[in-house]
C-alpha cells in the first residue's frame, strides 16, 4: 500500500528509541599488527589499513575485530608499510607522504589532512556507530562548498548535494524521475569536490546502503548500511581524475571492448522472428545506414527458456547469425537468470541435480515468477555455479554469437517486493549469507560468470556483455544501459547526468535506450536523442513492444536523413572513440566526462548537467527540449572552434548557439588533434582513408593514433598500431611531426589526409621536417594535405 496515502499514515512513524544511535565511544587500546592499525573502543572495534600513500581503508565492527577478506569487489592486499605513528595523550596520528590521519581518543573521531595540512574529511559531534537494528553508520562534516558526484546510476541532476540516495538494485519500470531513488545499479561510491580539490569514498558494503547528503541544515552528511561492517575506503585525490584512478585501481577497470560493440546497435522488445530480423537488416542496407548489432529480446526463446531459440520463430539461427556476420552485423541475445521450472528442460534438470539454484536455509529451492512463469535462480555466489553458467554459453558461441545481454538480474521477480525473498540463503562458497546481504552483488556475479565463460569459449576473441544490474566493479565485466526509460524529453535530459555519474563511478561504458524504451517516441525526439546517442559510449536504439516503431526511418523523410547523418557521424568518430576506450581501460577515466573533471577549479562547471566532454577537448551540448533551436552553452577556459563552421570563440563565457534540427552543437578546443575515419556500413568493413584534423596551438599538442584488429586480445601481445602525432603553431607556421611508436598491427589506411584549422592564407606547414603545399579554403581558414608516416 506504499503507493497510496497510507504511506504517510501517522501510525507508520517510527517510535523514538527504537533504533537509537550507539557511538563507537572512546578509545581503550591500540595496536599495530602487520601494518593494520587496530583500535579497541568502548563500543566496538576499528581497523585502519593504508593501501597506498593516498588510499586508506577504515572498517568498524560493533562486536569484534573487523574482518578484512570478504569483499566481492576489492582483492585482499597487504598494508602499505610506509606509515609513521605518533601517539600523544589526547590523539594519535598515522602519517604517509600524502595524508595525515588524526584519531582523537575521547571519543574516537577520525580526521584526515593532506600534506599541506588541508582538512579533507572530519568526524565532529558524531562519528562512527550503530543501532540496535544492526545498522552501521558514519557521519562526516560538510560545508556549503562541497559538491557530490558519482553514486552510480541515479536520476536527477549531476551534483547530488541535498539528496538522499539508497543503494538497492531494483527493477523500475515505472517512469524514472528525480524521486526515483533505487534503480538497477548500486555503486556506493562518491566524490566530493570542494573549491577545486577532490576526495572520494567507497562504502564496500553489499547490504542496502543509504547516503544522506542533505547537509544544508545539519552541516554533516551520513552513510549507513543495513547490516554487516562499516567498511569504507577514502581516496585523497587531489584531482577528480586522480580520485577515479584510485577508486578503479581497487575495483577494476573496463577491458577493451570489441570494436563492433561501440558501433550502432538496433533493438526492440521484440524482433520476434528470423524474417523480421532479416527485413530489418535489409532496410538498414538499402538505406545505407551503418549497423553493427541487432539485439534479440525474450521472444527469440522457446517459452522464455534461457539458452534456447524458438524453432518456429527462428528455424535456423545458426545460418542467420553466420549470414549476418558476413555482412558485418552481430546478434546479441538476451539472457535472464530465471530458469523455467520444467522437469524436461535440461538447464533446470542440471540445476536441480547438481544443487546449483538458490535455496532457503531449510534446503528447499526458491522459486519466483518471471517471464517463463515459475522459475529457479542460479546461486552465483558459488564458484562452481558461475563456472557452470559460463560453460552453458557454448550454446551461443557455437552459433557464432560474441555478445550477451543480461537483463532482470537485480534479480527481478514478479511479486510485491519485485525481487528474491531476502530470507534466501546463498551458499557463498561455504560462508552462507542471506539474500538481504548479497542482493546488490547478484547481478555482478552473474556478469562475472557470463564474461569469463564467454571469454574462455571465444578462444581469443573479446566478448561483449551488456547488463542492467550491478555493483561496484561491474565495469570489469559489462557495459551498462540505464534501463527502462521513457520516450520523454525529460528522460533525454536526465540521461546526460546519469551517464556522467556512472563514468565518475568507474563505469565508462554506458548509455540510455536511444529514443526512449516505453511510451511513444516521435521524429523530433528521436532525432535529438540520436544526436546525443552518437556520443554516448553505448549507442543503442531500443523500444517496447507496445510503443510505436522507432527505427531510424520510422518517422519519415523529414527526420530519417538527419538520424542517418548522426549514425554515420558515430562511425566517422569511431576511431577516436576507440582510442578513448583504450585509454579508459588503462586509467579508469571515462571517455564521456563532466566538465568539472577537466576544469575542477572552475566552479561554473560544478552544476552543468546538460553538456559534457568527449575526452578532454571536445564539448557536446545537445538540444533537450521540443521546438528549441537555440541554447546557452558554457565554454570553459581556452579557445573553442564550432565543429561545423570553424567559427572561433573565447572560453570562460556563456554563448548563445543556434542549432536547427539537423545540428548538434559541438565545439573543439584549440590544441586538439582529432582523427575522422571514412564512413563504413559497420566496423567489420575496412577503412581506407583517415583524416587528421589539427587545431594548432602555441604549445605542442600530442595525439596517439591507435588501432588493432578490434576483435581479439592480440593487442596485449604487442599486435597494435600506435602513431604519435605532434603539432604546434608559431606565428604563421605550423609544425607537424609523426613518430611511429608501434607497428605490430597494420591498419587498412596507409596514407593520412591532414586538415589544419584556423590558418591564414600565408601559413607555412612543415610535416616531418619538410615544407608541404596543400589546398587552402579561405572560407573556413583550413588547409588540406596528404602525408604518410
Amino acid at each position: 500500500m506504499q503507493d497510496t496515502s497510507f504511506a504517510i499514515h501517522p501510525g507508520n512513524k517510527k517510535q523514538p528509541g527504537k533504533s537509537a544511535f550507539q557511538d563507537i565511544g572512546k578509545l581503550i587500546t591500540f595496536k599495530n599488527e602487520q601494518d593494520k592499525f587496530i583500535f579497541h573502543c568502548e563500543n566496538g572495534y576499528v581497523t585502519i589499513l593504508c593501501y597506498s600513500r593516498d588510499i586508506v581503508r577504515i572498517v568498524m565492527n560493533p562486536t569484534d575485530e573487523p574482518v578484512l577478506d570478504r569483499s566481492f569487489t576489492v582483492k585482499n592486499a597487504d598494508g602499505f608499510k610506509a606509515v609513521d605513528v605518533h601517539e600523544g595523550a589526547e590523539q594519535l596520528e598515522l602519517l604517509t607522504n600524502d595524508i595525515r590521519m588524526v584519531i582523537h581518543k575521547t571519543p574516537f573521531r577520525l580526521s584526515i589532512y593532506d600534506q599541506h595540512d588541508q582538512l579533507l574529511v572530519a568526524e565532529l559531534e558524531k562519528g562512527m556507530g550503530y543501532d540496535n537494528e544492526g545498522k552501521v553508520m558514519c557521519y562526516k562534516a560538510a560545508t556549503e562548498d562541497d559538491h557530490y558526484y558519482g553514486f552510480g546510476e541515479k536520476s536527477g541532476f549531476l551534483n547530488k548535494q541535498g539528496e538522499k540516495l539508497t543503494m538497492w538494485n531494483s527493477d523500475v519500470y515505472a517512469p524514472h524521475n528525480p524521486e526515483t531513488d533505487s534503480l538497477y545499479e548500486s555503486i556506493p561510491f562518491f566524490m566530493t569536490l570542494t573549491n577545486g580539490r577532490a576526495t572520494g569514498i567507497f562504502l564496500d558494503n553489499t547490504f542496502q546502503t543509504t547516503f544522506d547528503m542533505r547537509t544544508e541544515q545539519t552541516g554533516v552528511y551520513s552513510m549507513q548500511a543495513d547490516g554487516g561492517q562499516l567498511d569504507y575506503y577514502f581516496f585523497a585525490g587531489p584531482t577528480p581524475k586522480q580520485v577515479i584512478a584510485q577508486y578503479t585501481g581497487l575495483t577494476g577497470r573496463m577491458p577493451l571492448p570489441p570494436k563492433w560493440a561501440i558501433g550502432y546497435h538496433q533493438s526492440r522488445y521484440s524482433y520476434e522472428t528470423e524474417v523480421e530480423v532479416r527485413e530489418l537488416v535489409r532496410h538498414f542496407q538499402d538505406k545505407q545506414i551503418p549497423l553493427d548489432a541487432v539485439h534479440l529480446d525474450i521472444h527469440h526463446m522457446d517459452g522464455y527458456r534461457v539458452f534456447t531459440f524458438d524453432a518456429d520463430r527462428f528455424p535456423n539461427p545458426d545460418q542467420l547469425i553466420a549470414e549476418l556476420k558476413e555482412q558485418g552485423i552481430r546478434i546479441v541475445p538476451i539472457v535472464d537468470p530465471g530458469v523455467k521450472a520444467d522437469s524436461e528442460y535440461s538447464i533446470y534438470q542440471e540445476g536441480i541435480l547438481h544443487d546449483l539454484f538458490c535455496k532457503y536455509m531449510e534446503g528447499n529451492v526458491y522459486f519466483g515468477d518471471v517471464w517463463p512463469g515459475k522459475s529457479a535462480f542460479p546461486d552465483f555466489t558459488k564458484k562452481r555455479v558461475r563456472n557452470w553458467w559460463g560453460e552453458e554459453h557454448q550454446f551461443y558461441t557455437d552459433k557464432g554469437i560474441e555478445g550477451i545481454w543480461n537483463d532482470m538480474n537485480e534479480p527481478a521477480v514478479f511479486n510485491e517486493t519485485k525481487t528474491m525473498d531476502v530470507r534466501v540463503m546463498h551458499d557463498n562458497d561455504g560462508n552462507p549469507k542471506f539474500h538481504r546481504e548479497l542482493h546488490n552483488v547478484y547481478g555482478n556475479l552473474m556478469g562475472r560468470a557470463t564474461y569469463h565463460g564467454m571469454k574462455h569459449l571465444l578462444n581469443g576473441k573479446r566478448p561483449f556483455l551488456l547488463t542492467r544490474a550491478g555493483y561496484a566493479g561491474v565495469q570489469k565485466y559489462a557495459a551498462v544501459w540505464t534501463g527502462d526509460n521513457r520516450s520523454f524529453w525529460e528522460h533525454l535530459e536526465m540521461a546526460i547526468p546519469m551517464c556522467l555519474n556512472l563514468g565518475v563511478s568507474g563505469v565508462p561504458f554506458s548509455g540510455p535506450d536511444v529514443g526512449g524504451f516505453a511510451h511513444d517516441s516521435n521524429g523530433e525526439l528521436l532525432t535529438r536523442w540520436t544526436q546525443f546517442g552518437a556520443f554516448t559510449p553505448f549507442f543503442r536504439n531500443h523500444s517496447a513492444i507496445e510503443a510505436v516503431r522507432q527505427e531510424p526511418w520510422s518517422f519519415g523523410e523529414k527526420y530519417e536523413p538527419i538520424i542517418k547523418q548522426y549514425i554515420q557521424l558515430r562511425y566517422k568518430w569511431l576511431q577516436h572513440l576507440y582510442k578513448l576506450f583504450k585509454t579508459s581501460g588503462e586509467t579508469g577515466i571515462p571517455l564521456m566526462r563532466p566538465l568539472f573533471l577537466e576544469y575542477p577549479e572552475d566552479k561554473k562547471t560544478y552544476q552543468l548537467s546538460d553538456q559534457f566532454l568527449i575526452g578532454d577537448n571536445v564539448l557536446i551540448a545537445p538540444i533537450l527540449r521540443p521546438g528549441v533551436t537555440d541554447r546557452i552553452v558554457y565554454l570553459p577556459a581556452g579557445e573553442w572552434y564550432d565543429y561545423w563552421t570553424d567559427e572561433k570563440y573565447d572560453g570562460g563565457q556563456k554563448i548563445m548557439v543556434h542549432a536547427e534540427l539537423d545540428t548538434l552543437p559541438i565545439f573543439i578546443k584549440k590544441g586538439t588533434v582529432l582523427p575522422e575515419a571514412e564512413i563504413t556500413m559497420s566496423t567489420a568493413k575496412p577503412i581506407s582513408n583517415m583524416t587528421i584534423h589539427i587545431y594548432p596551438d602555441e604549445s605542442t599538442s600530442t595525439y596517439q593514433l591507435y588501432d588493432d584488429d578490434g576483435q581479439t586480445f592480440a593487442y596485449e601481445a604487442n599486435a597494435y598500431f600506435a602513431l604519435n602525432i605532434h603539432a604546434r603553431s608559431a606565428s604563421a607556421s605550423v609544425v607537424i611531426d609523426t613518430v611511429l611508436e608501434n607497428d605490430g598491427y597494420k591498419p587498412g589506411w596507409t596514407n593520412l589526409l591532414f586538415k589544419v584549422h584556423g590558418l591564414t592564407s600565408d601559413a607555412n606547414i612543415t610535416y616531418n621536417e619538410k615544407k608541404v603545399n596543400g589546398d587552402f579554403d579561405a572560407e573556413t581558414c583550413t588547409l588540406v594535405f596528404s602525408g604518410s608516416w
